[in-house]
């Protein structure tokens, strides 16, 4: 008789591939969520439909089941792991990196900014964080009273098909209305981790791979390379067969740059994933660049309605014009001709990189330097 599996959620962006990834694994799965959403990819399993987020709805389209696999990524977790408390052999579930301190707000460290790499030991987020935060790491706590045994992964952004809030829209749109200067702050470096989803359900699926060594643990999720925002632009373009001058601005000059950074300063968010690589052996299933080239070919062929709820929630307004205003009279001021250049040029004796440094534009070493 096959094991049997629930799957709450199942129909965002990384269900299907946990709906694929729990079947080639022999389970008999179960899909519950509210029926509010339908994927043709997973049609083909039983679905019971009820609100994982009331604790009632879900007892009732529950009552009497047990599972030997429950992988939750959707609904109110602390009442998910309560309701299933002894009534399934392995429990996994999905909450998000704003679990750690400062993910949110990066002036709770001093200075300001998260650590790099995060490691999942690091300080959860408190009463002194934003709501949202806080009660993300305190679900996480109440997953283990209820599960002790729980395997828990920290998602962060999520990219790929039908994503929500997809990011990378910011560019593609742009792509397609023909913009040729786009906006990006401080040379567009600022690293924020996040998971393709094919990615992250192969990393959530190896917890049912491995249940020893993924019992009464935490796992950061993400992909293994963490793009920057220019080069994430670079690949959306080239995928897409269009080229970007990336006008670089000072963050507090580069409000274009905003939505793409999505904190208010432009610091790293990078979680430390070794964790997940040497106790469950996760390799990215598809490599961060192949991803992010693959998600603008989606949303090039899948383009988000204009002015939609996608771009709502992202909180770009495309406003043209105001960019084009605002890289003229930035250029003027850094051209050739302007009062930037002029200060640059009063450099009696140019800053150098240094005698280490040996990259492109490395200043010669003399023949009796010895290293």
């Amino acid at each position: 008789m096959a094991p049997t599996a629930l799957l709450i959620g199942g129909t965002g962006p990384t269900g299907p591939f946990l709906l694929d990834g729990l079947v080639r694994r022999g389970y008999d799965v179960t899909l519950l969520h509210t029926g509010r959403h339908e994927l043709p990819e997973v049609a083909h399993v039983p679905h019971v439909h009820a609100d994982p987020f009331d604790e009632a709805s879900l007892r009732g389209a529950l009552e009497g089941r047990t599972f030997d696999a429950v992988v939750a990524t959707y609904g109110r977790l602390r009442v998910t792991a309560s309701v299933l408390a002894g009534r399934c052999g392995q429990f996994v579930s999905i909450g998000g990196a704003p679990a750690l301190r400062g993910y949110m707000d990066p002036d709770r460290f001093t200075p300001p900014g998260l650590p790099v790499p995060s490691g999942e030991d690091g300080p959860r987020s408190d009463e002194d964080d934003d709501g949202k935060s806080y009660r993300i790491a305190r679900t996480e706590q109440l997953v283990f009273e209820h599960q002790p045994t729980a395997a828990h992964f920290r998602y962060p952004l999520v990219y790929g098909p039908r994503q929500l809030a997809p990011r990378e829209w910011c560019v593609v749109r742009r792509v397609l209305d023909g913009r040729r200067r786009i906006v990006v702050a401080d040379g567009g470096l600022t690293l924020k981790d996040a998971g393709y989803v094919e990615n992250l359900a192969h990393a959530v699926l190896l917890a049912l791979d491995h249940p020893e060594k993924a019992a009464g643990q935490i796992f950061n999720a993400a992909d293994l390379e963490t793009l920057t925002i220019a080069q994430i632009i670079e690949i959306i373009a080239a995928e897409l067969g269009h080229t970007f001058e990336l006008v670089s601005m000072p963050w507090e000059l580069a409000l274009p740059a905003r939505p793409m950074v999505a904190q208010h300063r432009p610091t790293h968010r990078v979680l430390d994933t070794s964790k997940l690589v040497t106790l469950l052996g996760y390799r990215d299933v598809v490599p961060a660049r192949e991803a992010m080239a693959r998600t603008a070919r989606w949303l090039a062929e899948h383009p988000c309605p204009r002015d939609g709820v996608e771009e709502l929630v992202l909180e770009d307004p495309f406003d043209y014009g105001a960019e084009d205003r605002l890289i003229d009279a930035w250029q003027a001021a850094t051209g050739p001709a302007g009062a930037v250049a002029d200060a640059v040029a009063a450099f009696a004796v140019v800053p150098g990189l240094g005698k280490a440094y040996y990259g492109p534009g490395a200043s010669i070493v003399r023949p009796d330097t010895r290293i």
